[in-house]
């Protein structure tokens, strides 16, 4: 089973930087979707970026322009840097991936790693 380690989340002040990282465990890591998730409190976790195994990325509005997603396979690792923070972005964020690319847009996983706080004061 593939185990997922978050971390770089942190209380940043509005306008901000943060990266976060995400270190995943297993085999065939270049072979996944990868995605970043947000949840907010209260709210359903939502797909705020994600990688495809061709390095091609995708952003949700809310993000687009301020987030940037990448990868590095070799160290089987998925990045997520944030800049120009919003109060609005703060949650818990989580990674996952996944070879379907379907499967990353349902978050459709049978596990999800700890997630790392992102919490964005005004």
């Amino acid at each position: 089973q593939v185990q997922l380690v978050e971390s770089g989340g942190g209380l940043v002040q509005a306008g901000g930087f943060l990266r976060l990282s995400c270190v995943a465990s297993g085999r065939d890591f270049s072979l996944n979707h990868m995605g970043w998730y947000r949840q907010a409190p209260g709210k359903l976790r939502e797909l705020v970026a994600h990688i495809t195994s061709g390095g091609y990325t995708i952003y949700a509005d809310s993000v687009k322009g301020r987030f940037i997603i990448s990868r590095d396979n070799a160290q089987k690792t998925v990045y997520l840097q944030m800049s120009s923070l919003k109060p609005e972005d703060t949650g818990v964020y989580y990674c996952n991936g996944n070879p379907r690319l379907s499967a990353l847009l349902r978050a459709d996983f049978p596990s999800w790693g700890q997630g790392t706080q992102v919490t964005v004061s005004s």
